[in-house]
């Protein structure tokens, strides 16, 4: 009888880099209920370490689950979220920043590029890098190598985002199982989880929204423009969330990020009904 075939390549996984250090990042992260790991990667960045329970399950594929993660995470936030992915087929990046279409380029499991070069000078603009030097060291990412695997490939792209303050904790690397990521989280004396803490915690404690938890997310919050900027999000978070949730299959990631824009939207109206202003 012939055997079902067995993956060669890593386990899926991934990686949620955020510009931003991890008492601003904590807030949205836990709005994406997947329990996590958040830790610093470099002074002015942060990585979160998801369990990564869609893909475990078979449900979702890693790049799609984490493509609608980063961008949820970016349209409640003023930083940039790029999120490295891999499987036992290829891996690939995606990075999001706020309501622009997310960029990112994709390696097959040997290494070969799938993805546009436009992308990479896309990429280089919107984290800062350098458009000549740092972006020929990109652009050699998007060339044939057959001594660089997919991680190979990811690997080296971090090495270029050293030069803008990246610098991964000892054990953090691409391919690495998802268990491993967050063992090596775990023991490093600056990590927290990121759990969902419940509506209730989320929004309000004893009457009142918890500005001084969610301030890094809401620093408009009680402003002149709160209501109408919330009003906003929850009308773009309500048919994102509809459109995600009737593609079966296919839909997740979005539909968490119109779930994050309308939790988003829905806290700035509860503090200004809990904040009136004179």
């Amino acid at each position: 009888m012939p055997t079902e075939a067995v993956p060669t390549g890593p386990a899926p996984g991934a990686l949620l880099l955020c510009r931003a250090v991890p008492g601003a990042v904590a807030p949205v992260a836990r709005l994406l209920r997947e329990p996590m790991r958040l830790t610093r990667a470099g002074d002015d960045w942060s990585v979160l370490v998801p369990e990564g329970r869609p893909w475990r399950d078979g449900t979702e594929p890693v790049d799609r689950v984490v493509t609608g993660w980063a961008t949820a995470l970016a349209v409640g936030a003023p930083w940039p979220v790029l999120a490295l992915w891999w499987d036992a087929d290829h891996a690939g990046f995606t990075l999001a920043y706020g309501f622009r279409r997310p960029v990112g380029f994709v390696w097959l499991a040997s290494g070969v590029p799938a993805g546009e070069d436009e992308a990479m000078r896309t990429f280089a603009a919107r984290v800062g890098l350098d458009p000549v030097l740092d972006l020929q060291a990109l652009e050699q990412l998007t060339k044939p190598d057959a001594a660089a695997d997919a991680p190979a490939r990811l690997r080296g792209l971090l090495a270029v985002l050293a030069r803008v303050g990246v610098s991964m904790p000892p054990g953090f690397a691409p391919g690495v199982p998802a268990d491993r990521l967050g063992e090596a989280a775990a023991v490093l004396p600056d990590s927290l989880p990121v759990e969902w803490p419940g509506l209730r915690e989320a929004v309000v404690e004893r009457g009142t929204v918890e500005h001084s938890r969610l301030g890094p997310w809401l620093p408009w919050a009680g402003g002149p423009r709160a209501r109408a900027l919330a009003l906003a999000q929850v009308a773009a978070g309500v048919p994102l969330l509809a459109w995600g949730l009737r593609r079966h299959g296919g839909g997740w990631g979005w539909a968490t990020a119109g779930a994050l824009l309308l939790a988003h939207g829905t806290l700035g109206l509860a503090y200004g009904l809990t904040h009136p202003r004179d």
